[in-house]
């Protein structure tokens, strides 16, 4: 049986939110410390990260395991599946934020299957995806699939 897993990141803020400055760093050490602002986060990244396109990694990385497990439960693995997605953080008409939108393009190499299946699958792997099930009911999920 599988245990909990837990990761770990920290992030740390210096001045207000327009002007100020940050950076995210991550337990693990995987991805090196990662510098945030404002205006990376609404405007240009100009080099910078923000909380949206972490969301969008994880998104991307858990996506792609959920499918190739999907495929290769349904006797059709993978040969190669290439994840894309987009992460929206658009501004609300009562004020304020919100991460809107979460688009997730995937495109697949997969002997076997048709695009009716292929699609079918990749629906069934949106639902088991833990990352998309964490913010399913708060966030706008589109999927599109396509065999290569």
């Amino acid at each position: 049986m599988a245990t909990k897993a837990e990761r770990h990141a920290t992030a740390h803020w210096q001045g207000n939110l327009p002007q100020g400055s940050g950076a995210v760093s991550f337990g693990s050490g995987a991805i090196s410390e990662q510098k945030l602002s404002w205006a990376a986060r609404t405007e240009a990244p100009g080099g910078l990260t923000s909380p949206e396109e972490l969301l969008a990694g994880a998104q991307a990385g858990c996506y792609a395991m959920a499918f190739a497990h999907t495929l290769a439960q349904n006797g059709t693995p993978a040969q190669s599946l290439t994840v894309n997605t987009t992460c929206t953080f658009a501004p609300q008409p009562t004020g304020g934020y919100k991460v809107s939108d979460m688009e997730i393009n995937v495109t697949g190499n997969v002997p076997g299957l048709d695009e009716a299946k292929f699609e079918q699958l990749a629906k069934q792997a949106e639902q088991g995806c833990p990352v998309t099930n964490a913010i399913r009911n708060n966030v706008n999920i589109h999927l599109n699939a396509h065999l290569a």
